[in-house]
């Protein structure tokens, strides 16, 4: 008897990708022919079957849903999940956590591993890297087959499937005027690389505060940090550039940053450089977590209600779950969870 291979297993042994694997496998026009013929020939000899879902979903009902999230050492992911698990418990369901490491890979790995018999539908919050990708075949497949999804946070406007999402258009736009009503002049942002979706939303939202107080956007003050930059693991080397924006900037007196790490990375560059928060520079942060808190001074922040977030989603999809429905005449909805603006010692 052959043993049982997966996707990652056939991409390793003929040294492609896990999308080129799982293309290849769908016949796609974007492979060529004679990679399909290997992969679908490797494929055949180990008995290998893209997807079980269809089968698990006739079969059983597993009442377990899957998450698959970015990064796990985020207060903000970890409060999502609480609120899932909350309502998941109350209505009979378990949680089963996987996490993608912000990898494409990962993500298509975790999804094919769950899928496979072991849940009946997916919260999920896609990677940076299927973000700048922009592949979302996985996603696409296992709905196809029947096992419904509902994404939060980072979600593909181009998937049909329900989202809940935070307004992160007008939190950031109401942070920036916050700033602005405090007298700032000269306001920093800090903020992710554009194919961020929330990155790139929380970016509109600081031009068009300022647009409309009539203060003219400049590049200049737009830090947009490299993904390399973007953990705790390389703190200095991101303090290097939020310094370099600061000696760059002397005038800065306000900086709005798209999440936590990033503001309070702010906050610890401008007190090195002899700067007063919030005299001689003000700091608001998107993303309310713990270190906010108990940062010195605390730091303003926009809170984006996480819990909520993980309650809605999970209320979305064991609906979808219960409820018998035609595919064809399957309506989706986008929930969007409002901000409010925390207000610490950071502003004045």
């Amino acid at each position: 008897m052959k043993r049982k291979i997966t996707l990652k297993q056939i991409a390793k042994e003929l040294d492609v990708s896990i999308s080129t694997v799982s293309k290849a496998l769908r016949n796609s026009v974007e492979i060529s022919e004679d990679t399909k013929q290997k992969v679908q020939a490797f494929a055949k000899l180990y008995n290998y079957r893209p997807n079980n879902i269809a089968l698990s979903l006739k079969n059983r009902k597993t009442n377990t849903i899957g998450i698959i999230i970015p990064e796990i050492v985020h207060h903000f992911f970890s409060k999502v999940i609480r609120g899932v698990e909350l309502v998941a418990n109350q209505r009979g369901y378990n949680v089963i956590i996987g996490l993608s490491n912000e990898s494409f890979s990962k993500e298509v790995i975790n999804m094919e591993m769950l899928a496979n018999g072991s849940i009946d539908g997916f919260i999920l919050s896609i990677s940076k890297e299927t973000q700048q990708m922009q592949d979302y075949h996985h996603f696409n497949e296992t709905m196809s087959q029947g096992m419904p999804i509902v994404m939060f946070d980072r979600v593909v406007s181009d998937i049909k499937c329900d989202k809940v999402i935070v307004d992160d258009f007008n939190g950031a736009k109401k942070a920036v005027e916050k700033l602005i009503q405090n007298n700032c002049k000269s306001i920093a942002l800090i903020t992710t690389k554009d194919y961020v979706s929330v990155g790139k939303l929380r970016t509109q939202g600081y031009i068009e505060a300022l647009e409309d107080h009539k203060i003219m956007p400049q590049s200049s003050l737009m830090l947009k940090i490299d993904d390399q930059l973007d953990s705790e693991e390389h703190l200095d080397a991101l303090e290097a550039e939020i310094e370099q924006l600061f000696k760059s900037n002397k005038e800065i007196d306000g900086v709005f940053a798209v999440n936590e790490l990033y503001a309070l990375s702010a906050m610890k560059v401008a007190r090195k450089l002899g700067l007063d928060i919030p005299n001689d520079v003000q700091v608001i942060g998107f993303t309310d977590g713990v270190l906010s808190k108990h940062a010195t001074p605390s730091l303003t922040t926009v809170s984006q209600h996480a819990q909520h977030m993980g309650e809605r989603a999970a209320d979305l999809l064991i609906d979808k779950l219960e409820r018998e429905y035609d595919v064809e005449e399957e309506e989706f909805q986008t929930v969007i969870i409002a901000t409010d603006l925390v207000e610490r010692e950071s502003t004045n």
